[in-house]
């Protein structure tokens, strides 16, 4: 469940740079091809999570 809803976000977060026009006019279509929501880097599953509950992550804005 967890690996799915962050496959999700990280489709979100791709679809929203996609969707903004200075982004598009700077990828080539080899940059296109490699984009994929499965991408895990800013994941730290070992180690120390902080956690702000005062801010959202703005998706789809």
């Amino acid at each position: 469940m967890l690996q799915a809803a962050l496959v999700y976000v990280n489709t979100l977060m791709v679809q929203d740079v996609l969707a903004d026009d200075e982004w598009a006019e700077q990828l080539t279509d080899a940059d296109r091809r490699r984009l994929t929501p499965l991408f895990w880097t800013h994941v730290a599953p070992y180690g120390e999570v902080k956690l702000d509950m005062t801010s959202r992550l703005v998706l789809g804005g």
